[in-house]
């Protein structure tokens, strides 16, 4: 299962990580994070110990949403010492994923 990010601990496990952090604005009613959300569970996995790969629930974690500008779901923020290095809206395949993980590992 991927990390869970909240508003209390996003600055710590997300901004003040030395890993890749890749995080997934998401929402239980939105169709098109459904389809992102197995993807992010493996990527936890796979990536255990090189990355920190989690998410967000807009609808109980505005302040973090609200902070990015998110507006539309899912968005898949790549941070990398604090800044936000990719930034991805909508839908996307696993492979295309790693692929922008890559450049940042």
């Amino acid at each position: 299962m991927a990390f869970e990010f909240t508003d209390t601990n996003f600055q710590e496990s997300a901004l003040q990580s030395d890993k890749l952090v890749v995080v997934d604005f998401w929402a239980e009613w939105c169709g098109p994070c459904r389809m992102v959300s197995p993807i992010i569970d493996e990527l936890s996995k796979e990536y255990e110990g090189k990355a920190v790969v989690g998410k967000v629930d807009v609808d109980s974690q505005s302040s973090v949403s609200m902070k990015y500008g998110v507006r539309s779901i899912p968005t898949i923020l790549l941070i990398k010492n604090g800044e936000v290095v990719d930034k991805h809206v909508g839908a996307i395949t696993k492979s295309a994923l790693e692929e922008k993980m890559a450049a940042h590992i």
